[in-house]
């Protein structure tokens, strides 16, 4: 299969698996990715503002902020990603994409870890996104550890897919 059809292949899983059962296996995926002792150990974490159909991570960024983390979540700026700091659903508007964005400054600092949404991910840590290239760009300048977050139904091989651009991930934490 090609990028296109994995996307669409996708889709359609995620269409048969429902709202509920979709977030029934976020709250699977979020213990699991809170277990991981390189997620739990970072101090600033950035995450990101689920669309309806990803790994629901509104639980996860609250639990996050009561444990004491930063948490920084990006902002669509043309073709570049921003990262600013969560401070609560009143600091939020919908951004680019339809998605919930922090307004306020631009975060400067270090990254513990990463959350990374997808489309697919290969156990090596190959990332199919949605095609616009936002996370590969903004994680080349990142240095920080990289954790892929999705449903087991979206780990699938897809190393031969790989471009040059394409930033791994370290780790794939799935429900």
């Amino acid at each position: 299969m090609n990028k296109q059809e994995i996307r669409k292949n996708i889709r359609d899983i995620k269409k048969e698996h429902g709202a509920e059962r979709l977030k029934t296996l976020s709250a699977a995926v979020c213990a699991n990715l809170e277990s991981n002792p390189v997620y739990d150990s970072a101090s600033v974490v950035l995450l990101y503002a689920s669309l309806p159909d990803e790994v629901d991570t509104t639980p996860l960024v609250q639990r996050a902020i009561a444990s004491g983390k930063t948490v920084v979540l990006p902002v669509v700026l043309g073709d570049e990603l921003e990262l600013r700091v969560y401070s609560g659903d009143d600091s939020m508007e919908t951004g680019a994409f339809g998605i919930m964005e922090p307004m306020g400054e631009p975060y400067v600092g270090d990254v513990d870890v990463a959350i990374v949404p997808g489309v697919a991910f290969s156990d090596g840590g190959v990332r199919l996104g949605r095609g616009k290239g936002f996370y590969d760009r903004m994680l080349k300048s990142l240095p920080c550890y990289k954790i892929g977050l999705c449903f087991s139904f979206q780990r699938m091989d897809i190393s031969s897919l790989a471009e040059p651009h394409d930033v791994l991930m370290d780790e794939v934490v799935s429900d």
